[in-house]
């Protein structure tokens, strides 16, 4: 798949008109909302798209709401990564002509009595996703010494990016002290450990680099990516302290051709802190069990050495159930110096960035490497 990587590129990004609480907007309408706002900034329009990918909503519901009639549709359904891995299913689409079968997935969640996860652990009371997350969080305190206090400076840094993006949820100054004092949720996880409950929605727009140069955004090239799942229920991880990130990671910076030193933003699914503490040992940013100290002393802030979530995340930002087109869209504006009026917003002269989605309870996994063309 290498002669991909440089052929297709992001055009267009954008949020639903309304990000938050958003009580008058139903769910195929904030998709719909993201849908159009992308193609406008792209200088397209629903008549343009030949391939429809999403989850939440179906294909079928989006393409019927949008007007769309698509040669290709994709609806795999695999948690929170599952929009950084539309962006992988798209480019190989495009780069072969939009031809091959349709994927449809379905998500492993379920805590339905007919479901795996409904038999063998719902019946236990662990609460999920919480719980999941907090025993594999345990395991890794356990094993590496790793403290609540660098937990929180991932909670700390993330809410000071979002004081610099006036969208936001949550902008107010945050400290270590504040993390470790908010109310307990899960051990290890207090309140601010955990990522928002909001209402918006996401899109992006992808099409072939030869097309993508004459439309009106600066492009952004796929340059690679990678995806895998682990397991889907918590008790059938193989490694609580390391995920599917370690596969779908190597296989994007292969296909990239680009070191982990290269990258000049990290924009990481943030469901909870440790989720992003794991996903930089398993992407190869530190070894593993380096993540507590890797993330310490505000390094990953606003005018620290590695840039990481600079929207504000799913932790301060947003986070609508699945947050994985965001690290997209952020990724592109970086990548696009769109922010380069805003001060220490901008990342300087960023030029590759890796966006990557987590999915279920640490189940399944999306990078993507992206690069200013």
């Amino acid at each position: 798949m290498n002669n991909i990587s440089g052929k297709v590129a992001i055009v267009g990004v954008a949020e639903s008109d309304k990000i938050g609480i958003v009580p008058d907007r139903s769910l195929i309408q904030l998709h719909a909302e993201a849908a159009h706002n992308a193609l406008g900034e792209a200088g397209l329009s629903t008549s343009d798209v030949d391939a429809v990918f999403t989850a939440g909503v179906s294909p079928m519901e989006t393409a019927e709401y949008l007007g769309i009639i698509p040669k290709f549709l994709d609806g795999t359904a695999v948690g929170g990564s599952s929009f950084v891995i539309h962006v992988g299913h798209a480019a190989m689409a495009i780069a072969n002509g939009i031809s091959g079968k349709s994927r449809v997935g379905v998500s492993g969640m379920s805590s339905s009595p007919q479901s795996v996860r409904g038999q063998f652990e719902a019946v236990w009371g662990l609460p999920s996703p919480v719980g999941a997350y907090a025993m594999a969080c345990s395991r890794h305190m356990a094993m590496y010494g790793t403290t609540k206090e660098q937990l929180a400076e991932i909670a700390v840094a993330t809410r000071a990016w979002a004081a610099l993006n006036p969208k936001a949820m949550y902008r107010d100054p945050l400290t270590i002290n504040d993390v470790l004092s908010s109310r307990w949720v899960a051990w290890p996880f207090n309140l601010l450990d955990c990522c928002l409950v909001t209402d918006a929605g996401g899109a992006v727009v992808l099409t072939s680099m030869e097309r993508a140069r004459d439309l009106k955004q600066h492009p952004v090239a796929v340059l690679g990516f990678g995806e895998s799942i682990d397991h889907a229920m918590i008790s059938q991880m193989h490694d609580f302290t390391a995920g599917p990130a370690r596969v779908s990671g190597k296989l994007a910076f292969d296909m990239a051709g680009v070191r982990r030193d290269d990258i000049d933003l990290a924009m990481l699914y943030d469901s909870f802190t440790y989720t992003v503490l794991m996903t930089l040992e398993d992407l190869g940013f530190c070894k593993k069990g380096e993540g507590g100290p890797f993330v310490s002393n505000q390094r990953t802030a606003p005018g620290g050495e590695f840039p990481l979530n600079t929207n504000g995340g799913g932790l301060s930002y947003t986070h609508p159930g699945m947050y994985g087109v965001f690290t997209l869209i952020e990724s592109t504006r970086q990548l696009r110096h769109d922010y380069q009026d805003q001060g220490l917003r901008q990342v300087p002269d960023a030029k590759l960035a890796v966006a990557h989605g987590t999915g279920g309870v640490l189940s399944s996994a999306g990078t993507v490497i992206l690069g200013r063309a």
